[in-house]
């Protein structure tokens, strides 16, 4: 153990924090960026090679590679950890927000899948970082994850239900926006 990992202890749950932290905001920018160039509210940012349009999860999954391997080649503790992990959470937000082309190749940005996916990531990294031990689940904690997971059964059923009205109405604008940003 380095001197710099007592200056700077991770801990499981800690890493797991910035890694979520990081998911959570590349996704919001992403989608943002994305939302604001197809809009030509913003310059158009996207690589294009030889004709062909290199999406962001190819630069998520070069990274998550890189990460992969320097985690298990270096072994980094304390800062440079902390460091990886979060670009680890950049890299899977970069991968996952366009989920849904890994499904339907050269399908539309604005899938549901991604969406989907997206949520699903964020809730295990989030159960990872701030779940309570099962030793230290007590009494009160059992009152809490029930408050939560009638909550979650209640967000999934809205969106279950406001999903067909929701992407009926926003869906052809987005796949208009999507179609009139291709050069």
């Amino acid at each position: 153990m380095s001197p710099q990992s007592t200056l700077h202890p991770e801990t499981f749950n800690r890493l797991a924090q910035r890694t979520l932290f990081a998911f959570v905001v590349t996704f919001i920018i992403a989608r943002a960026v994305v939302f604001l160039i197809m809009s030509h509210r913003m310059p158009n940012l996207f690589f294009y090679l030889q004709g062909t349009h290199v999406h962001h999860l190819n630069y998520g999954i070069f990274l998550l590679a890189a990460v992969g391997g320097y985690s298990i080649f270096a072994r980094p503790d304390g800062r440079p950890a902390e460091i990886v992990a979060l670009l680890y959470g950049l890299a899977l937000a970069l991968t996952f927000d366009e989920f849904g082309m890994w499904l339907h190749l050269g399908g539309s940005y604005w899938q549901r899948a991604s969406v989907d996916a997206v949520i699903v990531v964020t809730s295990v990294i989030g159960l990872i970082a701030y779940a309570p031990a099962l030793k230290n689940f007590e009494r009160h904690h059992f009152w809490g994850f029930l408050v939560l997971v009638i909550v979650l059964i209640g967000f999934g059923a809205t969106l279950g239900w406001a999903s067909g009205p929701l992407s009926a109405v926003v869906g052809p604008k987005l796949r208009e926006l999507e179609l009139s940003s291709t050069p």
